[in-house]
C-alpha cells in the first residue's frame, strides 16, 4: 500500500481574473491542512496589446491567456492573492512578479523551490488560439515534474478577463 505524503512547498498562480480567487483559496487551503510553504506567481507581459495585434486578428486570440499585462495590474493580482492566502491562515513564503510566460514561470519557480504541487486555474478552451497552442493549464500538466491541481470555475463564473495596465 502507497502512503500519501504531505505537501511541504505549493506554488500556486494568479493572473488577477475571477478565476484566481477560488484558486488561491484552494492552495491555501492545502496549505494550511499540510503545514506547507505557499508561493505565489504571477507572469506578466511588458507587451501592449497593440504590438500584438497581428498575432491576435492572425490566430484569432490572444496568445498571452492567462498572462497578465503590465507590472501594476500583476502586483494588484499578487497583492489580492496575498489577502486570500492570508484570510485561510496560509503561510506565504514568497511572492514572485515574473516578465514571461506563466507555464514556463509556474514550472521553473516549482523547480527552484522544489515545490510538491502546483496549484492553477483553467476554463475550458474558448479560442482557436488555444486550441492551436494549448493553454496554460496545458502546457504545466503536460511538462511539471510535480502534481499539479487545476481548480476550474463554478458554472455561473461568466467570462473571466484578466486584468491590464490602464494605459
Amino acid at each position: 500500500m502507497t502512503t500519501m505524503k504531505d505537501y511541504r512547498t505549493i506554488v500556486v498562480g494568479t493572473d488577477g481574473s475571477g478565476l484566481a480567487g477560488p484558486v488561491v483559496a484552494r492552495a491555501a487551503w492545502l496549505a494550511v491542512r499540510d503545514d506547507a510553504d505557499l508561493v505565489i506567481v504571477c507572469a506578466y507581459a511588458r507587451a501592449s496589446r497593440r504590438a500584438e495585434a497581428m498575432n491576435v486578428h492572425t490566430i484569432g486570440g490572444d496568445p498571452r491567456s492567462g498572462q497578465v499585462l503590465g507590472r501594476e495590474a500583476a502586483s494588484l493580482a499578487v497583492e489580492t492573492a496575498m489577502a486570500t492566502a492570508r484570510d485561510e491562515g496560509a503561510t506565504v513564503s514568497a511572492t514572485l512578479l515574473i516578465d514571461g510566460e506563466p507555464a514556463t514561470a509556474l514550472m521553473a519557480t516549482a523547480q527552484e523551490r522544489s515545490a510538491d504541487l502546483i496549484v492553477l486555474g483553467a476554463i475550458h478552451d474558448r479560442s482557436l488560439a488555444d486550441r492551436l497552442l494549448g493553454t496554460v493549464a496545458t502546457e504545466v500538466t503536460k511538462r511539471a515534474n510535480c502534481d499539479v491541481l487545476i481548480v476550474r470555475p463554478a458554472d455561473d463564473e461568466g467570462d473571466l478577463e484578466v486584468p491590464e495596465d490602464t494605459p
